[in-house]
């Protein structure tokens, strides 16, 4: 008979701690994730979508999973975005991850999980740029980010993790408090050469490595010219881009089902033209070496975000945790464990 775990309540601030300055870590982890959901490996059914009839901007997301391989772990990720909190001088995102034993289902952890969550974005963004610039002649050394919010943050972060070097980056978001804010950011670690570009067309056409970090909910940009010097972009927001953009250009996403779907830029292409043949591949298919990003096109990396890599991050957090003995109980969490009641 299996002994019913303990229920563990773990911090943004242990979570931050474990994964804090270990980019290279996480991002193996996050490609392990990958490597086990292309193999069949994982279960990752539809996103759950909660959305407010007055407050259309805004939604909770729930994104189940589990992962078999060595990690065995199920759960849920229940992630708010409500993009007014910005003005209210607070993130947009918050999140939790409730993580379910392998054997009995029962809840194992309760995660602060907004950090988990930018991280494995991230990670995942700076993954797919490093294999994807690899077939391209290397990493490019002009950066230019779209939206300057923590996932942007995250992002940068990641990939000057992995090795990644710029010579410059620019940076275009519709505040021009939040773009400066985000400057300062950047020059007070050490980037040289950080630009604020008032025209997101110019920053676009003058940088070969393209972030999008927006909370766009359809697409602004329809002029696949400014892609005509074949960036590699890294389209995280995922309804930046309008059809005719994403038709001009070599496409991976994580998953394909799942990127099809919430009115994403890939999901509207394919109801303007009925089919896929514009996606080239996953991006497993890049780590197998099944495809390979061609130099003479733009390349767009499209990552709707899978529930199986905040499990696998998530649990190794919890794991090292538990390891080193810094895991929070709670007492009495599970109470009624008799079938018939207590005696009398």
């Amino acid at each position: 008979m299996s002994d019913v775990p303990a229920f563990a309540v773990i911090s943004g601030a242990q979570v931050h701690d474990t994964v804090h300055g270990r980019e290279p870590e996480v991002i193996g982890l996050i490609e392990t994730a990958y490597r086990l959901h292309g193999t069949g490996e994982t279960t990752n059914p539809d996103s759950y979508f909660l959305r407010f009839a007055d407050r259309p901007s805004a939604r909770i997301i729930a994104l189940p999973a589990s992962v078999r391989g060595k990690v065995e772990v199920h759960g849920m990720k229940w992630i708010s975005s409500f993009p007014e909190n910005v003005a209210a001088g607070i993130p947009r995102a918050s999140a939790v991850l409730i993580l379910n034993d392998y054997a009995t289902g029962y809840p194992l952890a309760c995660l602060e999980s907004s950090i988990i969550s930018a991280a494995r974005t991230a990670a995942s963004a700076a993954l797919a740029a490093d294999r994807l610039a690899a077939g391209r002649g290397g990493m490019p050394r002009r950066l230019g980010i779209v939206g300057a919010g923590v996932i942007a943050r995250y992002v940068h972060t990641y990939l000057a993790g992995n090795g990644a070097e710029f010579d410059s980056v620019g940076v275009f978001d519709l505040s021009p408090a939040h773009a400066s804010g985000f400057r300062d950011y950047l020059t007070g670690r050490g980037q040289d050469d950080v630009r604020v570009y008032d025209d997101v067309d110019e920053l676009l056409r003058e940088n070969s490595l393209i972030v999008f970090t927006t909370v766009a909910g359809e697409p602004h940009l329809h002029d696949p010219g400014l892609f005509a010097h074949n960036p590699l972009v890294l389209h995280v927001s995922l309804r930046d881009l309008a059809p005719e953009i994403i038709l001009s250009a070599f496409n991976v996403v994580d998953d394909v089902e799942h990127c099809m779907k919430a009115n994403t830029s890939v999901h509207l292409t394919e109801q303007r033209v009925g089919h896929r043949n514009f996606v080239a591949g996953t991006l497993y298919d890049v780590l197998t070496g099944r495809i390979t990003a061609p130099a003479d096109r733009p390349v767009i990396f499209s990552p709707f975000g899978l529930g199986v890599l905040d499990l696998m991050l998530a649990k190794h957090v919890y794991d090292r945790l538990a390891t080193a003995g810094q895991l929070r109980d709670v007492p009495g969490f599970f109470h009624d464990m008799s079938r018939y009641g207590a005696p009398a």
